[in-house]
């Protein structure tokens, strides 16, 4: 990256190609920790698991029925049933031990219960007359309503081949094959085959802690009630939503004043539970920017000290801020032509400053912060989904509507309403302002235009970046 004070005289615009690249050249997978498997959820595996036992770990039925002989039951039918005798129960959980099915013999079993020995088949009860006498019946007798359940004959409708209804051990899997792969993103199927196969935990690299600020003195929270002069924050919400749909442990922290001090005491509170730092707001190029403001001092007074820890103060600082290096540019974008990037803290902790009109902001979290939340993870798959699609006028509008316009040398990004199917069509959803929050919240698409556009006509084929 270029240097704090060459970026803050604007002497280059960047592409968004460029400022991505450098973003996921900085930013590291987080190292590898073993979690309890609930906490693991969304990680990716970092190592290889076999499975330690068969799974079944023994022969057992997959219906409520009868234990038999299968050749015992080879010429039953509804006229002539075979009768077989019961001889008790065999319960989920049980040894299936107790019993033995010897030649006409029949033991009354449960879901999930183990094979007894002799026996190689269920026959499910609503084959039989649960041993009542008389017709099919559609389920057993509860054993405590109805103990004798559990002994004198049943007749069997339906004649079973030798393993119906019976799951076989290890016919899910076997010992020692590999149950998941390293770089498996656990979700809660593969959260199931662990647990199934006894592990407690799995080795994952984390979910990144990422901590979201909004800055700017006219800002107050969502219940409070507005002075003259000041909106409600959105900004800080928008992003934790999104830094958690991404992947990671969001902490949103409330609107900081457009005070200097405050702000840098505020990430130095936060750099604690932060393995990625995002603001929003101050980074463009009014009197009030103060994020680019306070960052570019620290930046500057790090690497000018000489002799860090000048008195208590002075250490403290140093603590939080040493090699502090971010770097603020113009991006050829938009929305979101302004952002900044570098690190903070003694563990260099990634930061990332986003520009603080709505859009401009969550349209920047998607290129940039999103990416990098994923690359943290371990995750192959960093970006959303991108296609192409036919661009139609917005819904109520027709063709001669007004259509898109893009300013040369600048990538667009314009909200939008997609369609797929085997004709996939997107349409804008409201103006081009980077205040509109209203349309943002209907736009579940971004449509895309390059730096060589000047606009796009109706029917033309489009990029389109599928946010939902």
């Amino acid at each position: 990256m270029s240097s704090t004070t060459e970026q803050a005289t604007g002497a280059r615009t960047w592409s968004v190609a460029e400022h991505l690249d450098d973003i996921l050249t900085a930013v590291q997978p987080l190292e590898p920790i073993e979690l309890n498997l609930l906490d693991a959820q969304g990680c990716v595996l970092v190592e290889q698991v076999t499975v330690p036992v068969a799974l079944p770990p023994f022969d057992n039925s997959s219906m409520d029925g009868y234990a038999v002989r299968a050749a015992d039951t080879e010429k039953a039918s509804e006229a002539s049933p075979a009768v077989l005798t019961v001889i008790g129960d065999v319960a989920a959980g049980s040894s299936g031990t107790e019993l033995t099915v010897g030649p006409g013999r029949a033991a009354r079993i449960m879901t999930g219960a183990p094979m007894p020995p002799g026996a190689d088949a269920v026959v499910p009860v609503e084959w039989t007359d649960g041993g009542t006498g008389g017709g099919p019946v559609r389920a057993m007798a509860p054993h405590s309503a109805s103990p004798e359940g559990s002994g004198g004959q049943v007749r069997v409708h339906r004649a079973v081949t030798p393993q119906a209804h019976v799951r076989t051990r290890g016919g899910d899997v076997c010992a020692g094959d590999v149950a998941l792969e390293a770089g498996t993103v656990l979700g809660p199927p593969q959260i199931a085959l662990l647990s199934a196969i006894g592990r407690p935990a799995a080795r994952v690299r984390p979910r990144p802690r990422v901590v979201v600020l909004s800055t700017g003195s006219e800002l107050a929270q969502p219940g409070e009630e507005l002075a003259a002069g000041q909106i409600y924050d959105s900004n800080s919400f928008a992003l934790a939503a999104a830094a958690r749909d991404a992947g990671a442990i969001a902490y949103r922290v409330g609107a900081v004043t457009d005070d200097a001090e405050t702000l840098r005491a505020t990430i130095e509170d936060q750099l604690i539970r932060a393995d990625l730092l995002v603001t929003t707001g101050g980074v463009s190029v009014g009197a009030y920017d103060v994020v680019k403001e306070a960052l570019t001092a620290v930046a500057g007074e790090a690497e000018a000290r000489a002799e860090p820890g000048e008195g208590e103060d002075g250490e403290e600082e140093e603590r939080a801020f040493h090699g502090a290096h971010v770097d603020f540019r113009t991006l050829a974008m938009q929305p979101g032509k302004p952002q900044g990037f570098g690190t903070i803290g003694p563990d260099r902790t990634p930061i990332l400053t986003l520009p603080g009109n709505p859009v401009s902001s969550y349209v920047s979290f998607e290129l940039f912060v999103r990416p990098a939340i994923r690359a943290m993870m371990g995750l192959q798959e960093l970006h959303r989904p991108t296609v192409r699609a036919t661009l139609l006028p917005p819904h109520g509008a027709g063709e001669e509507a007004e259509q898109l316009t893009s300013p040369e040398g600048k990538r667009q990004f314009l909200r939008g309403t997609y369609t797929g199917g085997e004709r996939p069509e997107v349409r804008p959803v409201g103006g081009a302002g980077s205040h509109l929050i209203g349309a943002l919240a209907h736009a579940d698409a971004l449509i895309v235009l390059p730096e060589a556009a000047t606009g796009a006509a109706w029917g033309s084929e489009v990029e389109v970046v599928l946010l939902g």
